[in-house]
């Protein structure tokens, strides 16, 4: 049996280099949103996005003779223990695959040298197999939100707090205070998703968005799969959404102030993400809100334009610290 192996020995550059370019590939827009942080911080968050990214990656592969859902549950329960074990011990036992062996490493090395709960990762992988069929905790359509949010927990607000200890606070401010707005802004990014996504999510047997919330505007899943397959949208379907967009606005309303409270130049890095992720939402809306035709998204031009100056102030912001001593 082979010895694991500190991870001192495995959390190398390259592990971070290939964490960063997992993010680039999937998360265009915090992967943008990562260039304002210091390098340090980047490394730290490439890595816990790499974790969460290979973790997806396995509970959306198509089941198969080789992948049926007993083994996507076995292999990511298998996996979320390495990692369980590699934060508490500080080594590594072996894994099978290259990719996932070097990615592991690098979040298991930011947990500790963050000190980051393990039980948050573990949280997250709870979720996360709650979209595997035929898994005990499996759940392909939500009926309440009460339902999504015990969900949302593990797959969305858990991240905002292990993000907490990378980011930081400002002066005066506790991770306690701010930890709140975390939760709810992991939630409001979440929901953003939902909403992009819903056309996706439903080829897979996946209805995230509170069925009787659907309901209330006479939608039932036999209209959402008229949806999906046409590729358009019906009126009461327009007006679900119109009402899932404020909700999900409402959101981001509530975690905004909690922002303020992150150190440079964290703030500003989460700012940017706050902002171009909650544009999605007006995507939507200039899509007459087909989302079942064309993924919504924030374009280049955009993007420069909300993250370039939020970058000279997060630079200056930087320069004042240093200059300061702090």
């Amino acid at each position: 049996m082979p010895t694991p192996q500190p991870l001192s020995t495995i959390a190398l550059p390259q592990s971070y280099e290939l964490c960063r370019d997992i993010m680039a590939s999937h998360g265009r827009t915090y992967s943008l949103a990562t260039r304002l942080l210091t390098p340090r911080q980047q490394r730290a968050v490439w890595s816990l996005y790499a974790w969460a990214r290979i973790v997806d990656d396995y509970v959306d592969c198509p089941a198969d003779a080789d992948r049926s859902p007993t083994h996507i549950e076995a292999t990511v329960t298998r996996l979320s223990e390495l990692f369980h074990s590699a934060v508490v011990i500080g080594s590594l036992d072996d894994v099978h695959r290259d990719r996932d062996r070097a990615v592991i490493s690098a979040a298991a090395q930011t947990f500790r040298d963050y000190d980051i709960d393990p039980q948050l990762s573990a949280d997250f992988v709870h979720s996360m197999l709650m979209d595997v069929p035929d898994t005990s905790c499996h759940i392909a359509h939500f009926e309440t939100w009460e339902q999504l949010d015990s969900y949302m927990w593990g797959s969305a607000a858990v991240i905002g707090l292990e993000m907490m200890p990378i980011l930081g606070t400002r002066t005066g401010v506790s991770c306690e205070e701010a930890t709140p707005y975390a939760e709810c802004l992991g939630k409001a990014f979440q929901v953003t998703n939902f909403l992009r996504d819903i056309a996706e999510d439903f080829r897979r047997d996946r209805i995230y968005l509170p069925l009787n919330e659907w309901e209330a505007f006479g939608v039932g899943t036999e209209e959402i799969g008229y949806c999906a397959a046409t590729g358009q949208t019906t009126p009461a379907v327009r007006q679900a959404l119109a009402y899932f967009i404020a909700r999900n606005r409402a959101l981001y309303a509530e975690a905004s102030s909690g922002v303020d409270m992150l150190g440079v130049p964290g703030r500003q890095a989460i700012r940017a993400a706050e902002i171009l992720y909650s544009d999605i939402l007006g995507e939507i809306e200039r899509m007459n809100y087909n989302v079942f035709a064309q993924r919504a998204h924030v374009g280049r031009a955009r993007k420069a334009k909300i993250a370039l100056p939020l970058l000279f102030t997060a630079v200056a912001g930087r320069l004042r610290q240093e200059l300061s001593g702090t």
